[in-house]
């Protein structure tokens, strides 16, 4: 029996991102030395006091017991304070917040909660697979607005999209500081959208995840800062990378009641929650000493200063993201006919550095490939070298030669 025969399955494309993994495992089982800046993982260790809480949570004998799918009071709480205090916008812990399993999960269960078979969804593209995926999987149609090219048009092919759509699209999905492309946004961008989805009676679910992992000095707004978008807004954050937690899987959603009510009520029928003590030191992280997330913004700076200045002395411009601990890179003109893929693979083979393919992330993604900041300063020197001896040991003006594999 063939996976293919599985409808929900059918429908999701070959996972590209596996491909490069099992190159990469083969390659290094081979003993080769690969630089991985492939997936977003960190590879630092959370602060000491979140362990602490953590430890300290494990030794209550009563906190191995279920939790609640909605999260508990004390970390719903401090989900709230920390809106006040980012972006002065008051949740109600109580019916506006909701904790879950990774941001991750939450916005895949969502899905499920408000989509009816053939509903339309909005998902830029390129974007984080769960976006447009999440939602195909809870049996949607997506239509893709693209934004690859920046966006400036972003709200004029937002109306095309909406008059164009049949039915009329149930939700948007936002996502800045964005992943893959790294783009910002200010309040103001947010405006005219939340205008016209609420014209329009259109959902807005936004995934700020990177809100905290900022570089130029602006912290990357809330739409929930505009009043207007609370009524049709979730937006979903989570702990990963703020504070170096991506395997504790822990994250919220805030906003609307009746999406937040709908969450809530699929989450109680299929999980019961993170495991409370992870919660209990998710709410230490939140509401602790906050110069521990200063401390991980400047680590990912200067790893960001040194890709992008390897890269320009490797005869590859690319431009300083403002955000996120990613650089999306367009291929180099002499490799864009190659497609992200087939370059990602060739970056492994010769350069021995792993990257994602900008089409694991959407069509409109082939051009490029995304780097993740996970290795330390040393490494990325080092993956910057190999790949400038890569791209200067092929003769200009001649093909590019790929090998099979």
């Amino acid at each position: 029996m063939s996976e293919t025969e599985f409808h929900r399955i059918k429908r999701l494309p070959t996972y590209v991102f596996a491909e490069v993994n099992a190159m990469k495992a083969r390659a290094r089982a081979a003993g080769e030395d690969i630089i991985d800046l492939g997936m977003g993982n960190p590879d630092q260790p959370p602060p000491k006091h979140i362990t602490d809480k953590l430890v300290e949570a494990v030794q209550n004998p009563r906190t191995h017991r279920y939790s609640q799918s909605r999260g508990i009071p004390g970390l719903r709480k401090a989900i709230s304070a920390y809106y006040k205090r980012r972006f002065d916008v008051d949740i109600d812990p109580e019916t506006e917040a909701i904790v879950t399993i990774g941001s991750k999960e939450g916005l895949a269960n969502l899905a499920q909660a408000i989509t009816s078979p053939g509903d339309v969804i909005l998902v830029p593209n390129p974007s984080y697979p769960i976006h447009p995926f999440g939602f195909m999987l809870a049996g949607a149609a997506l239509r893709h607005i693209p934004v690859v090219d920046g966006l400036d048009n972003f709200v004029r092919d937002l109306e095309r999209a909406i008059r164009h759509s049949v039915p009329k699209p149930t939700a948007l999905i936002v996502s800045f500081p964005a992943n893959p492309t790294t783009q910002t946004v200010t309040l103001d961008f947010y405006r005219p959208i939340v205008e016209l989805c609420l014209q329009h009676g259109i959902y807005i679910l936004s995934d700020i995840a990177y809100a905290e992992i900022y570089f130029d000095g602006n912290p990357p707004p809330s739409v929930l800062q505009i009043p207007e978008a609370r009524d049709i807004t979730v937006e979903f954050n989570s702990l990963s990378k703020t504070y170096n937690m991506p395997g504790w899987r822990v994250g919220f959603g805030v906003g609307s009641k009746k999406l937040i009510g709908a969450l809530a009520k699929f989450k109680s029928y299929v999980d019961y929650g993170a495991f409370t003590p992870i919660q209990v030191a998710a709410t230490a992280a939140l509401n602790g000493p906050q110069d521990c997330v200063v401390e991980i913004r400047k680590l990912y700076k200067n790893r960001r200063d040194v890709l992008i200045e390897g890269l320009a002395a490797a005869g590859w411009d690319v431009p300083a993201p403002a955000a996120s601990m990613f650089v999306w890179a367009q291929i180099p003109e002499r490799y864009r006919d190659l497609g992200s893929l087939e370059f990602a693979k060739l970056l492994m083979r010769e350069a021995k550095v792993a990257v994602s393919p900008g089409i694991g992330f959407g069509e409109y993604g082939d051009g490029h490939v995304r780097f993740a900041l996970v290795e330390n300063s040393q490494r990325i020197r080092q993956a910057c070298r190999n790949i400038k001896a890569f791209l200067q040991g092929a003769p200009a003006g001649q093909p590019v030669q790929v090998k099979a594999g």
